[in-house]
């Protein structure tokens, strides 16, 4: 059995001038017609939001926007907080909620870094552990 599909974004559009602007007609193209086809028997939704986003970049939606709508299927009031998070986990992206125990992690590695750079060095200034430290000090 062969199964074929084919998605099809369409937009129209037709300018009047009315005489009565400021704009010259060199300003604006009278007609635009845009067609975009692609076989959709086996795109994933990735692939189908990819060919979205060039549909709406044909018609004039700016990138930031696009993405700025994409992220908002996510990050809503109907979706819940559990989906939410499966998506910050796949693109490492933290909630605002937990904000402050990442600052907190921060903070921790931070006094470890100050630690590590005040602690003796050896002699290819690496940081040496406690056993190390001891046979420097006894001069083993």
């Amino acid at each position: 059995m062969t199964y074929n599909a084919k998605i099809k974004f369409s937009f129209d559009a037709t300018w009047t001038p009315s005489y009565s602007s400021s704009f010259s007609d060199d300003d604006f193209i009278p007609e635009e017609h845009y067609l975009i086809t692609a076989p959709a028997a086996d795109l994933n939704a990735k692939q189908y939001f990819k060919l979205f986003e060039k549909f709406m970049l044909c018609v004039g939606m700016c990138p930031a926007s696009i993405r700025s709508g994409a992220m908002s299927l996510v990050f809503n009031d109907w979706t819940s907080e559990e989906e939410q998070r499966k998506v910050c986990k796949e693109y490492e992206l933290t909630m605002d909620e937990d904000l402050e125990d990442k600052f907190k992690e921060w903070k921790v590695r931070d006094e470890e870094i100050a630690r590590l750079m005040k602690a003796p060095k050896g002699p290819m200034g690496t940081v040496l552990n406690e056993e190390e430290l001891t046979n420097l000090e006894e001069g083993v």
